[in-house]
């Protein structure tokens, strides 16, 4: 397998205002939710580097599936599988434990059913045509994308519409939680799966031939590559890992996204008259203490928000931050529809590449792996939609 020489993309100077916006905000933001919990302050934190490592490797899960498909560069694929794995291990004492620091910890396991089946599917095709996956659309909003923005805003509406039809969905045939960790024991269903990842890796190799690769490392690290990026694949995924391990120490629950956005939906419904009792998915207890509780008390919520506030600073770090506002109509439209589509996707599917995928994989859920086969058919669906709302592919 041929490793194309992929060119660093030209230096250019600090933007210190832009990094010290990000860095003064995520600082403020700390102190400010530390006062009320000491977690939300340090969820905070670690979002925030979770959106620094993002941007700085350009960890794309949706444009590593689109090379895959059109150019054979299973680069992105390789770093995911080395994140599910490293993840999957610093994961497997802690759940397996059931308790960490005092509190009660669970992972991330959902039903398996036609519901995920048709969610996770929808969520690919979407994620091709809006330009990011959960992950990506809120390091590029913090790195400066406004088209990105209309895309979390349709993000948003197809969350809170998903919910209202859930009663139907969830009539859907389904199995129930499965957990392999559960079913098979820790000492069988971690190595089962390493066994899966690495299966995978060896029949992606085969399978590129000779195409030309991203380096996972590259060049050697500097204290500028450090600071200012681009870092190597490798390195955001180990990062990655650990981050998520982190969020599952302090919250008790694995790293998650897109429920935020149907709570930001279910809020801003209210806002306008809407009556949650009017709502079976909304009269849960979950939901009502959510509502109830507020945005700035929830964890996925400040976890977003601290997402998008370190890849601002990475973007004023790296010299890149420049918004614009010239995005072309049929776009723009591919940004709603995607958008959309995601949003109604991840709810169905009970998370999206962070909170189905990559935390449910390494949770041991069976609807992780339900997820990523589905998400990748509606990827190579979404791929070839892209050329007609004149997006590059």
């Amino acid at each position: 397998m041929s490793v194309a020489a992929v060119a660093e993309p030209p230096r250019r100077p600090a933007q210190w205002a832009v990094a010290a916006l990000g860095a003064l905000a995520l600082a403020g933001g700390a102190v400010f939710l530390g006062g009320e919990s000491w977690k939300l302050g340090a969820l905070f934190v670690v979002g925030g580097l979770l959106g620094v490592s993002l941007y700085h490797a350009a960890f794309g899960f949706t444009s590593a599936y689109r090379a895959a498909f059109v150019r054979r560069d299973i680069s992105g694929v390789g770093a995911q599988l080395v994140m599910l794995a490293v993840a999957m291990v610093l994961f497997a004492p802690i759940l397996a434990e059931g308790r960490v620091f005092g509190h009660g910890v669970v992972g991330a396991v959902a039903p398996v059913g036609v519901q995920v089946a048709i969610g996770s599917l929808v969520f690919g095709l979407g994620m091709q045509l809006g330009g990011g996956c959960g992950s990506g659309t809120l390091y590029t909003i913090g790195g400066g994308s406004t088209r990105m923005l209309v895309t979390l805003a349709a993000f948003v509406a197809g969350s809170f519409w998903a919910s209202l039809d859930m009663a139907f969905w969830g009539g859907l045939p389904s199995w129930g939680s499965v957990s392999l960790a559960r079913e098979l024991g820790w000492g069988v269903a971690v190595p089962l799966q390493l066994g899966v990842l690495a299966l995978i890796w060896f029949g992606l190799r085969l399978w590129v031939g000779g195409a030309g690769q991203r380096p996972l490392w590259g060049a050697g690290l500097s204290w500028r590559r450090l600071l200012a990026g681009p870092w190597p694949l490798l390195l955001s995924a180990g990062l990655l890992a650990l981050l998520n391990w982190a969020t599952l120490l302090i919250a008790g629950h694995p790293w998650t996204i897109t429920w935020a956005f149907t709570l930001w939906g279910a809020n801003a419904a209210v806002a306008v008259g809407w009556e949650p009792a009017t709502s079976a998915f909304w009269s849960g207890g979950f939901q009502q203490a959510a509502l109830a509780r507020g945005v700035a008390a929830d964890v996925t919520s400040v976890m977003d928000v601290g997402i998008v506030v370190g890849a601002l600073t990475a973007a004023g770090l790296a010299g890149r931050f420049a918004p614009t506002l010239g995005v072309p109509m049929r776009s723009l439209a591919a940004a709603v529809i995607g958008g959309l589509a995601m949003g109604y996707g991840a709810r169905l599917a009970f998370g999206c590449n962070i909170g189905a995928f990559f935390s449910g994989i390494a949770s041991t859920s069976l609807h992780g792996w339900l997820w990523i086969v589905c998400a990748l058919a509606g990827t190579w669906i979404g791929v070839r939609l892209r050329p007609y709302f004149g997006l590059q592919n």
